[in-house]
């Protein structure tokens, strides 16, 4: 088993509100990060594909087809932007880290599953919302 990564940079402004709660337990709960006036992030995002190299061609996966999926079916799309209001897979989430890693792994999972590269499936996303505060993202939990 061998595991490639691809990293990725984008810049995008949110703000973590829970519009079923007051605006002081939006403020309790998320601090500075609930203000209405939004928030911003440079997000580093790395993709981690995990398989067998093909012996034909030496590769798991052609990086170019890996950073030309990730930058198509997510970096466009987030940034800079307002991930509450302008990202349509974003809408009526709360825009925690942990909840944009989710979504982009559905995107993700999905798209390289339909390459139909034998033995090639993504292991791991990991988002830095700052270089001190990141999510490692392995799927959904399966029993």
């Amino acid at each position: 088993m061998i595991y490639i990564s691809r990293k990725e940079h984008f810049n995008a402004a949110h703000r973590l509100y829970n519009p079923l709660w007051s605006k002081d337990k939006n403020y309790k709960i998320f601090g500075e990060c609930s203000n209405e006036n939004w928030h911003g992030h440079n997000y580093e995002l790395i993709v981690t594909i995990k398989g067998k190299i093909n012996s034909q061609d030496g590769m798991l996966i052609d990086l170019k087809i890996l950073s030309n999926i990730i930058n198509d079916e997510i970096i466009k799309k987030v940034d800079h932007k307002n991930l509450n209001l302008d990202v349509p897979f974003l809408k009526n989430i709360i825009t925690t880290t942990e909840n944009v890693v989710i979504e982009f792994w559905k995107i993700l999972d999905s798209k390289i599953s339909s390459l139909k590269i034998p033995d090639c499936n993504l292991h791991c996303i990991k988002l830095y919302e700052t270089p001190k505060n990141f999510i490692e993202y392995y799927g959904p939990f399966v029993k």
